[in-house]
Formats: structure tokens, sequence, C-alpha cells
């Protein structure tokens, strides 16, 4: 089954944003509507979107403030839609970290088009360090830095026991990669380890406690076989 990418609308306008979704439903998206500023943070943690429509004029909270806010603790692409095309407006939401602008009015199969643009450039590929200084491995909202044993999840800094973390680190390293329960076991407790392999089972239920699956990847279950980090490239 092919997951469907996932967009987040936000207009205090219900009928454009009813309109955009319909467009994006018939190009097999998902959407999802918030009609405030202040919505979008609870949104990306419940939604997990592959992308934000974000409207610059929102009661409240305005679209720049919510971009500067996304852009604190999410690397989602993020295209701003006004009625305000002045040049000084374009830059200010691109320097705040939009990765594109619509002005409006817009023709529908422009908006499809650039959301399809947008989505391509934007490919979750692991960053990887293995230098004799660092290791890490980086994808969207996810840092696991095997030097200094820690693991940045959506901004924050997750405690996590040492074989959770190099279990996860393991797993993010290969992406895509199957990996039976013996392989892990191997690996991560030794090849001396005399432990049963629900040993992984246990460790791989307390990672996604606390590591929650993402738009662009997750912890997958290979029933009969193990475990793999998934990466969705779109």
């Amino acid at each position: 089954m092919v997951n469907k990418q996932k967009i987040l609308i936000v207009d205090d306008d219900n009928n454009i944003a009813e309109l955009i979704s319909l467009y994006l439903t018939k190009e097999c998206y998902e959407s999802m509507i918030v009609n405030d500023g202040e919505s979008v943070m609870p949104a990306m943690e419940s939604f997990s979107p592959n992308l934000i429509l974000l409207d610059i004029m929102l009661p409240g909270m305005d679209g720049y403030q919510v971009c500067r806010e996304v852009r604190s603790k999410y690397s989602v692409p993020i295209i701003m839609l006004s009625a305000k095309g002045e040049v000084f407006d374009k830059v200010l939401g691109l320097e705040l970290g939009a990765d594109d602008y619509i002005e409006k009015p817009f023709d529908s199969k422009e908006l499809v088009a650039r959301t399809k643009a947008v989505l391509r450039r934007y490919k979750p590929v692991a960053v990887v360090s293995e230098s004799t200084n660092d290791k890490y491995v980086e994808y969207p909202d996810l840092t696991i830095n095997l030097t200094n044993y820690s693991v940045t999840y959506r901004g924050q800094v997750i405690e996590m026991p040492p074989k959770e973390l190099e279990l996860l680190y393991f797993l993010a390293s290969s992406p895509n990669h199957v990996f039976t329960r013996e392989q892990l076991l191997d690996q991560i407790w030794g090849y001396e380890y005399m432990g049963d392999t629900r040993t992984v089972d246990v460790h791989i239920k307390r990672l996604r406690e606390k590591i929650k699956d993402h738009s662009n990847w997750r912890i997958s279950t290979i029933w009969g076989v193990g475990y793999k980090f998934e990466v969705r490239n779109g």
C-alpha cells in the first residue's frame, strides 16, 4: 500500500481551504485544514505533514510567525500563500524559511504543480557522518549521535539507554535494509550474548514509545523476519 503524502492547509478562509483540499485530494494527497496559526504546532505533532500550505494573513499569529516557529523545530517544506504580492513580502517569507510563495488568487493547476515540485526537491535522505570526530545519522526531525550518545527528535533531546540508542543508530544507518532479530542481537549485544531474541522486540517497543512514526520515516516490522528503518521518498 502506497503511503499518501500529507499536506497541512493553514488558511482562515475555510472556503478557500476546502477548495485547496479538494484539488489535493484529486491528486491523491491527504490533507488537513487548520484556520489559525496557534493550531499549527499541535497539527504538526498529530498529523506529521510532508508539506505546509501557509496563508500569511491569519488572525492572531500571522503566517510569518508561524513559519518562524515551525522552522525552529521542523524541516518540513512550506509554501506561503498571500494576496500580498510585493517583493518585500516574498523575500521576507523566503528568508524566514519558506520554500516557495504563491500569490492569491492562484490557478489550481499552478498550486498543484508547485506543491509537487517542492515535494520532489525535498527528499528525506539521511545525512551520515562516519568521520573520526563524529558519528551521527540525520533525518528530518531526527538526529542520532553515536559519539556523544544523544538523540534529538522534533527539536527535543530524548533520554535513551545506550543499547536502545545503538539499535536505533544501527537501523537508521542502513535505511530500508531488513535485519533479522538474530542479526540485530549479534550487532548490538555481541555474538557472545546468550540472550533471547525477544530482547530485540522489547527494545524496539521502547524505541517506538519515544520515537513516533514520522511522515518520512519509521521503524517497520517485517513479519516473520525482523525490522527495518523505512524511509519513504514519496
